[in-house]
């Protein structure tokens, strides 16, 4: 399966279980680059407090084994990982889930405006340059809300170091 069918695949099993997650992070870069980025885990936000439990049986049920904070499955090369909730990107909660139909069913996953966002986060707050090259990677593969992101940015009281970037950004 390809990381997005897994994810997929996985969200199925857990919405049946009662577990709404959705998929963001460095696969959701893997995502929307087509590859050029990759990324070997799945980071499924938790988003109404499921319990760890809860989670634990429906993956074992997969054949996911929990080793740590993640959970593996003998038969593949990706590996998930349940963030709490709720879905936020800095201090802004995320309210719009995009869809991709997949052969293993519908995966929820954050959109690319949001991807972009939540790379910046890392780089604005922990000076990840590899998440701002993420993010460019991102705006070079997909359409983003720019004028969205500028103003995200200014909430984060990051509006200067974004308009340094923005040129990148815009593929300037």
């Amino acid at each position: 399966m390809t990381q997005a069918e897994l994810g997929a695949y996985v969200q199925s099993h857990l919405t049946e279980k009662g577990i709404e997650v959705v998929l963001s992070g460095g696969a959701v870069v893997a995502i929307y680059t087509s590859g050029k980025y990759v990324s070997r885990d799945l980071d499924l936000v938790n988003r109404y407090s499921a319990k760890r439990s809860v989670i634990s049986a429906a993956m074992q049920e997969l054949g996911f084994h929990e080793v740590g904070r993640h959970f593996q499955h003998p038969d593949s090369e990706y590996f998930a990982e349940f963030p709490p909730g709720p879905l936020s990107i800095g201090d802004e909660i995320v309210t719009r889930i995009d869809k991709l139909e997949t052969e293993t069913g519908v995966l929820r996953i954050i959109s690319p405006t949001d991807c972009v966002k939540d790379r910046l986060a890392w780089y604005y707050h922990n000076g990840d340059r590899q998440c701002l090259s993420q993010a460019i990677l991102v705006t070079n593969n997909h359409r983003v809300d720019i004028d969205e992101i500028r103003k995200w940015s200014e909430g984060e009281g990051k509006l200067a170091t974004f308009e340094e970037i923005r040129p990148q950004l815009e593929g300037r």
